[in-house]
C-alpha cells in the first residue's frame, strides 16, 4: 500500500505522555519517503518509576491507537521502562507483540543493542540525564545485555532551565555536550546518549572529536531500526555509520535549529 506521504513506508512511535523530543528527532531523522505518525504512553501515577512500568504493562492497548494505520515498523521510544523490565522480560513482550501486530516492533533499547553489537562495541560509556536510582538500572540493564559501562557522565541542566516538568524535557544541547566530551580521555567503543527525552543529535555529530569513539543515541537507534525495517534493509554496519555522521539528516537539523 502506497501512501502519498509515505512512498517508502510509514512508521508508528510511541513516546512518553509528555516527551517533547521524539517526534521532532525523528522528523530530522527519516530519510525522504518516510513518514511517522506518534501515539502517547500514558500512565496518572505520580512516580516515575510506577509511569514507566505501567508503559509497558499497557503497550497492547497503547498500540491501539494506531487502529490499522499500514505501519511498517513500529518503535517505543522509552528506555526507562527497558531498565525496570530486565532484557529477559523485554524480549519476550516484545516479540510477543510483533508476533500480535504482524510488524517489526522495537524498544528504544533493543535498537541500541542492536547497533552496539553493529558496531561490535563491547566498552561503553553512558551520558545520562537520569537520576540516580534509575542510572544505576540502566548500568545493570547494558550490563546483562553483555556491555562493560567503563564511564558515565551526568547531563547537568542549566538552573535557568528549571520547571516543575520532568528535568530531561528543559535539557538544552550545550548541557549534553559538555557530558559528552568529559567522557573523551576515555577509551571507549561507544558512547550511548540515554533518555529519548533528551536531545542528541547536534551531540552526535562531534563523534569525530571523540577520539575514535562512535556516538549514538536511543532515538538514533530507535530511527535507524525502524528505517531498516520498514525498507527492508538490512541493518549493516556502514549504514549506521552513515547516520552517525549524519548524512542524510545534519543540513535538516541545521535548517531546524
Amino acid at each position: 500500500m502506497s501512501l502519498e506521504y509515505a512512498p517508502r513506508g510509514l512508521v508508528g512511535v510511541l513516546t512518553p505522555q509528555a516527551n517533547t523530543t521524539v517526534e521532532p528527532e525523528f522528523n530530522i531523522l527519516l530519510p525522504a519517503g518516510l513518514c511517522l505518525i506518534t501515539g502517547r504512553l500514558v500512565s496518572s501515577k505520580p512516580r516515575l518509576e510506577s509511569r514507566l512500568q505501567d508503559y509497558f504493562d499497557n503497550l497492547n492497548s497503547a498500540t491501539m491507537q494506531f487502529s490499522d494505520a499500514p505501519l511498517r515498523a513500529l518503535g517505543v521510544a522509552c528506555t526507562g521502562s527497558s531498565y525496570l523490565s530486565g532484557p529477559e522480560h523485554e524480549d519476550a513482550l516484545f516479540a510477543a507483540l510483533a508476533q500480535h501486530k504482524g510488524i517489526h516492533v522495537t524498544s528504544s533499547a533493543i535498537a541500541v543493542v542492536n547497533a552496539l553489537r553493529t558496531l561490535n562495541a563491547r566498552q561503553i560509556g553512558l551520558v545520562s540525564p537520569y537520576p540516580d536510582n534509575l542510572h544505576d538500572l540502566s548500568v545493570n540493564y547494558w550490563t546483562a545485555r553483555g556491555f562493560e559501562v567503563k564511564a558515565s557522565s551526568k547531563v547537568v541542566a542549566h538552573k535557568s532551565n528549571a520547571s516543575s516538568t520532568n528535568p530531561i524535557y528543559t535539557l538544552d544541547s550545550s548541557a549534553v555536550t559538555n557530558a559528552l566530551m568529559a567522557l573523551k580521555a576515555q577509551s571507549l567503543d561507544a558512547i550511548v546518549m540515554l533518555g529519548t527525552g533528551m536531545p542528541s543529535l547536534p551531540s552526535i555529530l562531534l563523534q569525530p572529536s571523540l577520539d575514535g569513539a562512535a556516538v549514538i543515541s536511543c532515538t538514533l537507534a530507535l530511527a535507524w531500526e525502524c528505517v531498516c525495517a520498514a525498507t527492508g534493509e538490512n541493518r549493516r554496519l556502514e549504514s549506521l555509520q552513515s547516520w552517525i555522521k549524519g548524512d542524510h539528516w545534519h543540513k535538516r537539523l541545521r535548517n531546524e535549529s
